[in-house]
């Protein structure tokens, strides 16, 4: 129920959509991570992918919201489907507490109330969610080719996580914390050799997922800055993927065309000292690069594809009684970015 802890009655998220003007390339890695492909909307060219509760959306539109969108961001975010309890009540309660409406029918590319968000991306309001009772089943139907994938051990979106200007974190923290009811988790100011950010983390009033919000500091080389002129704006620089089991994910994803960030071979000289709880098969670990963080309750696991969609990037977690966000392995991550864009050419 809508609360005044929770005024939009925000229980989730549906799905993201994703803008590309190469729709084979972004197949090939949903394919590559273990989604399936299983429709098409009715009315537009937008295929429809799943893997559990992960449900992703491709829109190769050629005019509309969508097409604009990629033309101004190459391959992009170009919105989310967010589960509410009543969507005409979300959207009059968002443009209440001052969001702005996407109104006009031909601004957007699909018939749901929505208002927008980071970087005039959209925030669809979707009421209709569940196993069988879902926007899937009334608005888009069976493709005759369907592909089907064995999934990959990917259960549900962890959180996303929002790069903005130096100057303006303040502004969309606001906007999630005053609009939606999210709540300040975490603060992080990070340094890497050479660079540095700082960062907010938000959690959703119905606790189901997180934004951090990544703000660059000093040098305009730093990864978002990085980010914000390649993407050309402020958006999602990543989607954090749930995986029940992140060595099987990663055995599973082995070969394909999906590269993971370079981990420095000394930080496993001291990770399993520092955390000896890990079940998990340590020259496994070792194998993929997974990154370990946690404490006394429990740990995480963690990893970060290579740039994947422009700059959009995807991390895969694991958690295990932990609600961080690996704030231990920050530099090691952090050292990481900077030895990838030393070999791109960016520092």
């Amino acid at each position: 129920m809508a609360s005044e802890k929770n005024p939009l009655g925000l229980l989730g998220i549906e799905f993201t959509e994703f803008a590309t003007p190469d729709q084979d390339y972004m197949h090939q890695v949903f394919i590559d991570f273990g989604f399936s492909l299983l429709k098409k909307s009715k009315s537009k060219d937008i295929l429809y992918y799943k893997q559990n509760d992960i449900n992703f959306l491709l829109n190769t539109e050629r005019k509309g919201f969508s097409a604009e969108f990629a033309k101004s961001h190459g391959p992009a975010i170009c919105s989310m489907g967010w589960r509410v309890e009543d969507a005409n009540l979300a959207f009059e309660g968002a443009v209440a507490r001052g969001a702005k409406p996407a109104t006009n029918a031909a601004l957007k590319d699909m018939p749901y109330p929505a208002i927008y968000g980071i970087g005039d991306s959209l925030i669809y309001f979707i009421d209709t969610f569940g196993e069988s009772d879902n926007i899937y089943a009334t608005d888009f139907e069976d493709l005759d080719e369907q592909v089907i994938t064995q999934e990959k051990g990917f259960i549900e979106v962890d959180h996303l996580t929002n790069n903005v200007y130096k100057g303006t974190m303040e502004h969309w923290s606001n906007f999630y914390k005053n609009i939606f009811g999210f709540t300040e988790v975490r603060y992080f100011d990070i340094k890497g050799s050479k660079t540095a950010l700082v960062s907010y983390a938000l959690r959703s009033p119905d606790g189901s997922f997180c934004i951090p919000i990544n703000e660059g500091k000093g040098s305009d080389k730093n990864q978002i800055d990085e980010y914000l002129r390649e993407y050309d704006g402020p958006g999602v620089q990543h989607l954090a993927f749930r995986s029940r089991d992140i060595v099987g994910s990663l055995d599973a994803m082995e070969g394909s065309s999906i590269q993971t960030l370079d981990i420095i071979p000394e930080y496993y000289e001291t990770i399993f000292e520092k955390l000896p709880q890990v079940t998990e098969d340590h020259d496994r670990i070792k194998h993929h690069q997974i990154l370990v963080d946690g404490d006394d309750d429990g740990y995480l696991l963690q990893i970060f594809t290579k740039n994947l969609f422009g700059p959009i990037f995807i991390e895969i977690i694991q958690r295990k009684n932990n609600e961080g966000f690996g704030e231990g392995n920050f530099k090691a991550l952090f050292e990481s970015i900077e030895r990838d864009q030393q070999r791109r050419g960016v520092l």
